[in-house]
């Protein structure tokens, strides 16, 4: 919470100081209302001259108007800085998981990172702003109404502030007890906003598969969970304002007591009693928002200790000075393949390169891929075929280095990918994710997201994803407006539309992993055909399940549970690799090796 403050609430500190000034100026005024009126009734009024009860009249006045509108203004400059703060640290907050690793991605939680933009900012600004209006207000409506009771009567004084010590330990237990508490209730709402997310979803396919009663109870855990950490967290917080008010109450008997007595002998005033009980009531508001602000006070630590964590996160993806180019002789194992291949590969640069890598997702936890090795030259492709869990998707997070490989290599253009920034590699790269995201856009707007593209490079691109068809019947701006996640396109027209956007800005290298499984095998081979002419230079790696999408790749990678287990062209995999020839014949029948 500290750094948070020096880093995103100092620069505001001179503004800060402004309200703060404005605030003293409106709260001194407040405090000498009460001075007045005791005042007034003790010595003006005994006199029986009505021009000075109509000074002093003005006189309240006055204070209560500049009481009113200084505290008008301070809370509006109030609210200006917390929003301005906030809208600050939003923004740093956001960038930084945007450029967050998919590793750290893992460990922080979606969930939690939506939980830590959304309600743990919410909290910090509340935090902010209750500062400024109440951090002056109340503590000087605490110190200068005691002040002023000493200078009013100092015996009945002394006896109000006796139970100022038991007040302070009482606040200070009480939010020692409630940050931990808080933290506890921030990971419950993590959990609650993951059921929440999911299940938004997924709703057609809970409403398809009748799970709306299983998703409904799941969610009534969770939010149960949430309400009982919230009432253990209230219960705690709670206490303060009933025992607050019980001693201050058992402080003012005490005075009033006092007071009967020193007026009964004369060294004290009636108007005096009655400024007291003012000023009593003065301060019990003041340690009543001041216990309000420490409960607050403690939520917001716990949410800025979140917050702070994402933002001091360090980078896992460094980009290191420029290691070993990736040159024809590389020391990866040559397969027959390559050897046969030898002449026509020398006049190409080896593209994409796979130095016996392994990696694994979690430390301890069997690795994901095991000592892969392969190499892909420029305008070749590469097709990834292997059971569920086989490690395909793994190959393509580690090749756009969304991960770091445990051991091995990876070369991009010859380059190691962790000698390229993020902007250097990404450019290299269409990629089409399984279940990828279809944006509320128009289909132009999902095409180029973001970036500058032509009408004409826009128009190319759907029509070599054969999206053109479709596309061409969507002229009114209605039709061409595209849901969140697509969900007034057909599961075929959402995989061409992903594929435009990848090709849309002619990659080097163009990654489908089974981007085409929703196509039907006409619409597929065209797909594939038109890649091939227009798309010559570009590198293809292909993911798929249907030995059709990838039986004409240069390269065939073929994977089972993590391991490599086949590598080469399709009619060097049916004469060697087993698992490749079942695969084939269970889709393609008997004769497709033929």
């Amino acid at each position: 919470m500290k750094n948070i403050i020096m880093c995103y609430v100092k620069p505001y500190f001179p503004q800060m100081g402004v309200g703060f000034l404005i605030k003293f100026t409106g709260t001194i005024m407040d405090l000498c209302i009460p001075y007045i009126l005791a005042h007034i009734i003790d010595v003006i009024i005994p006199t029986g001259q009505k021009k000075l009860i109509f000074f002093w009249g003005l006189a309240m006045m006055i204070c209560s108007g500049l009481a009113v509108t200084g505290n008008m203004i301070a809370n509006r400059r109030a609210s200006l800085v917390s929003s301005r703060v906030t809208r600050t640290l939003r923004h740093d907050l956001f960038s930084k998981i945007m450029y967050l690793s998919n590793r750290q991605m893992d460990d922080f939680t979606k969930p939690s990172l939506i939980s830590r933009m959304t309600s743990d900012t919410y909290d910090l600004q509340q935090v902010i702003a209750r500062i400024q209006r109440l951090g002056v207000r109340a503590p000087i409506l605490l110190i200068g109404g005691i002040f002023v009771t000493f200078t009013l009567d100092w015996a009945m004084a002394l006896v109000l502030t006796a139970t100022l010590p038991l007040l302070a330990m009482l606040t200070v237990f009480v939010s020692k007890k409630g940050i931990p508490i808080y933290a506890k209730l921030q990971e419950a709402n993590d959990r609650m906003v993951r059921v929440v997310r999911e299940d938004i979803a997924g709703i057609r396919v809970i409403k398809a598969l009748s799970k709306t009663g299983y998703e409904t109870e799941k969610f009534r855990k969770v939010n149960s969970e949430v309400i009982d950490r919230e009432k253990k967290a209230g219960m705690v917080m709670a206490v303060m304002n009933p025992a607050m008010t019980i001693l201050l109450n058992l402080g003012l008997v005490c005075v009033i007591i006092t007071g009967a007595y020193r007026v009964q002998s004369g060294a004290c005033e009636v108007g005096k009693i009655l400024a007291f009980t003012t000023y009593f009531t003065i301060i019990l508001n003041a340690m009543m928002s001041i216990s309000k602000m420490f409960s607050m006070i403690s939520k917001s630590i716990a949410s800025g200790n979140r917050i702070w964590k994402v933002l001091n996160s360090e980078s896992e993806m460094e980009v290191m000075e420029e290691l070993e180019r990736a040159e024809n002789e590389s020391a990866v194992a040559w397969t027959a393949a390559d050897r046969s291949m030898a002449e026509k590969e020398a006049a190409q640069p080896v593209e994409i390169l796979f130095d016996h890598v392994t990696f694994s997702y979690y430390k301890g936890q069997e690795p994901s891929l095991r000592d892969i090795s392969f190499r892909v030259r420029k305008g070749e492709t590469l097709g990834i075929i292997g059971e569920i869990g086989s490690g395909k998707s793994t190959v393509l997070a580690l090749l756009m280095r969304l991960y770091d490989a445990d051991s091995g290599r990876i070369f991009v253009g010859g380059q190691d990918v962790r000698s390229q920034t993020p902007e250097q590699l990404k450019k290299k790269f269409g990629v089409v994710f399984q279940n990828d995201m279809i944006f509320e856009d128009t289909i132009a707007g999902n095409v180029t997201l973001g970036r500058e593209l032509s009408q004409e490079q826009i128009q190319e691109a759907l029509l070599y994803a054969q999206a053109s068809e479709f596309v061409q019947g969507r002229d009114s701006k209605e039709a061409d407006a595209l849901n969140i996640r697509g969900a007034n396109l057909s599961g075929g027209q959402k995989q061409r539309v992903l594929i435009a956007r990848a090709l849309a800005m002619g990659p080097e290298i163009l990654i489908l992993d089974d981007s085409s499984s929703a196509l039907d095998y006409g619409t597929d081979a065209k797909l594939r055909q038109g890649i091939r002419e227009h798309f010559s230079n570009t590198t293809l790696v292909i993911v798929a399940q249907r030995i059709s999408s990838i039986r004409h790749a240069d390269h065939i990678l073929v994977l089972e549970e993590g391991n490599m287990i086949g590598y080469g062209t399709h009619e060097q995999l049916m004469e060697s690799c087993e698992v490749y020839r079942e695969i084939s014949h269970s889709q393609m029948g008997e004769g497709s090796d033929e």
